[in-house]
């Protein structure tokens, strides 16, 4: 049985209004997740699962129940193979195909086969194609009331209003620093001895994931601190003329194409953050966001934001990396003042 409270704390408030919704059957038949990337929303939309197909729930405290663990239900989910549980995500197209989603609207119409109940995640609900959109559409105007939908949506990453409007929405927040330290250190501490990441790149992989615990686990334990430091540094060398675009888009490409936009999102918004007069969350790169912010009007940086939207749209249909990664390179080096006497202050 997954404890929420316990593993994270950060979603008990999300996790106590399902609670009490389903004591109340004010549960809707549909439900969006929203939250950031690594914030734990396919885990949370799993325990919400388990709960509503458990056969026994246990209330620990009144009006708050949670899957017991044992029952039948709990113990095929367990094993990943209970019938009335799907769960649809992007392969290798990084979209919902619309044949899976033609799969879940026979899923949605049938019977259950050995439970009370039935529950289908869709991860990602941004992450599909038009024609998968519009399938889902038909399912959500025809709602059934012995199936639950549950849409996991990242933020920042639209969905189409048609579909936003015939769901509920919850917000998994992003912990607070000290409950993402305090996570990050217990699943570390979980790990031989000898794989254990250091306190540096803990700390680093937080500041890269925003606190996002899953996501700062998956950094600190993978390469990526480590490419991304080599990207940043071909990122300030190409700002400063010292390498040519290509080879800048090299160490990019490196990193693949999500981390690749991830990071010139990141820093789009941290400049976003210098020019409304705050300070950026990745302080390697404050001295050069500064100095841009100070030399370029605020709309630049909104500009930039919407350049990394287009290449992740384009993303989906296979985009080079490099290609993509030199477009916004480009766009990078363009905020450079036109008189390089004042290169050095981006370094």
């Amino acid at each position: 049985m997954t404890d929420i409270a316990r593993n994270m704390p950060w979603a008990a408030k999300a996790w106590s209004v399902i609670q009490h919704r389903l004591v109340s059957d004010r549960l809707p038949h549909a439900l969006l997740i929203n939250g950031e990337c690594g914030v734990g929303k396919r885990l949370w939309a799993e325990t919400v699962a388990e709960l509503l197909l458990c056969e026994s729930p246990i209330e620990r405290q009144p009006g708050a129940p949670e899957p017991c663990g044992h029952c039948k239900q709990c113990e095929l989910i367990a094993a990943g193979s209970h019938p009335d549980r799907r769960i649809y995500a992007p392969e290798k197209s990084k979209m919902v195909r619309v044949d899976q989603i033609r799969a879940l609207s026979a899923f949605a119409v049938a019977s259950p086969q050995v439970a009370h109940h039935k529950v289908a995640i869709v991860d990602r609900a941004d992450q599909l194609n038009i024609n998968a959109a519009n399938a889902l559409l038909k399912t959500l105007e025809e709602p059934l009331p012995d199936v639950t939908l549950l849409l996991v949506q990242e933020s920042g990453r639209p969905v189409l209003p048609t579909i936003r409007s015939r769901c509920q929405s919850l917000t998994i927040p992003v912990p607070s620093a000290e409950q993402a330290e305090a996570w990050l250190a217990s699943r570390v501490s979980e790990l031989p001895e000898e794989n254990r990441p250091d306190a540096e790149v803990l700390a680093k992989s937080l500041m890269l994931a925003g606190n996002a615990p899953r996501l700062a686990l998956e950094y600190a334990t993978g390469e990526f601190p480590g490419l991304r430091d080599k990207a940043f540094e071909a990122f300030r060398q190409f700002m400063k003329g010292q390498v040519a675009v290509g080879e800048a888009a090299k160490e990019f490409k490196a990193i693949g194409m999500d981390n690749a936009l991830w990071l010139f999102e990141s820093w789009a918004a941290d400049l976003a953050r210098c020019a409304a007069g705050g300070a950026p969350n990745d302080p390697e790169a404050s001295d050069m966001l500064m100095f841009l912010a100070r030399n370029n009007p605020p709309w630049r940086a909104h500009e930039l934001l919407q350049q990394v939207r287009d290449s992740r749209e384009a993303s989906v249909y296979n985009a080079s990396v490099e290609l993509e990664a030199t477009r916004l390179l480009m766009a990078w080096r363009d905020l450079m003042p036109r008189k390089r006497a004042n290169r050095a202050a981006a370094g």
